[in-house]
């Protein structure tokens, strides 16, 4: 499977504009032969926790609703699916810090909520309870948002649940940490992993980009660098292709009350 990691600069605030802007990476990357998309951490508004919280009930995006309804689109025109993060409303009440997954269809596979919330985020988001798992295509998928991906745990569970690949959504501003961390936790625990970082500056600083993808045998597949854009890794060293690609997910709802491991 190819898998791309898309990396821009969010325009502040401005969810329609970067929606459009996800639609047409979208639609680039399946040009370019990818079946699946990953965006960054609150690719769409901005890492704004400052704005985000001022009006936290603008902000918070159903899957379903008009704001995403390009991308959603764009998937299903494409027959790609894709991984956008962006506030959204927790089950009980309040924002979580949310990643969607639309499958090839269109169709909402499943969400998963940040579990590990970082600093300031703790006063905006409500954590969430349960680890962000999907298939596709007869893949085991991990999900990861930015700080989750510092917890080893985060890693162990996604290895033991027999994923494949762990995707990660994040704001980092330290290339050094880029490097070290994910090339590390992919030797460690066995995983392919990808990674969508963001670009530009957020409330906590200026992203650094060098989104990419990195292999348990061989280190960094892909590498974007500090440019706006894509870059597509091929991950079939790992994962053998289905001629019809089923697509199923774990349910969306949160269980309460589930193990540890909320920040």
């Amino acid at each position: 499977m190819i898998v791309a990691a898309a990396q821009f600069a969010p325009v502040p605030l401005d969810a329609a504009a970067n929606a459009a802007r996800m639609a047409g990476l979208i639609t680039e990357a399946a040009e370019r032969g990818a079946g699946l998309v990953v965006f960054a951490e609150l690719a769409l508004t901005g890492y704004e926790l400052d704005g985000i919280a001022a009006a936290p009930e603008r902000y918070a995006y159903a899957a379903d609703g008009p704001v995403l309804a390009p991308v959603a689109a764009a998937c299903r025109a494409t027959g790609t699916a894709a991984v956008v993060n962006c506030p959204a409303p927790a089950a009980n009440g309040g924002l979580a810090l949310t990643s969607y997954v639309y499958g090839p269809d269109g169709a909402l596979l499943t969400r998963y909520d940040k579990r590990h919330l970082h600093g300031p985020e703790k006063a905006v988001f409500t954590p969430g309870r349960t680890d962000g798992r999907c298939t596709l295509g007869g893949l085991r998928i991990a999900l990861a948002t930015c700080y989750d991906t510092a917890h080893p745990e985060v890693w162990e569970r996604a290895a033991a649940d027999g994923c494949g690949v762990l995707l990660a959504s994040a704001f980092h501003d330290s290339a050094v940490r880029v490097e070290e961390l994910y090339a590390a936790a992919a030797r460690e625990h066995g995983l392919q992993v990808l990674l969508a970082n963001c670009l530009g500056p957020g409330s906590p600083g200026t992203a650094c980009g060098l989104s990419g993808a990195w292999s348990p045998t061989a280190g960094r597949l892909a590498d974007a660098g500090t440019e706006a854009g894509l870059t597509l890794a091929d991950l079939r060293e790992r994962i053998t292709l289905m001629s019809d690609p089923a697509v199923a997910a774990e349910p969306a709802a949160q269980a309460p009350g589930s193990s540890s491991g909320v920040g």
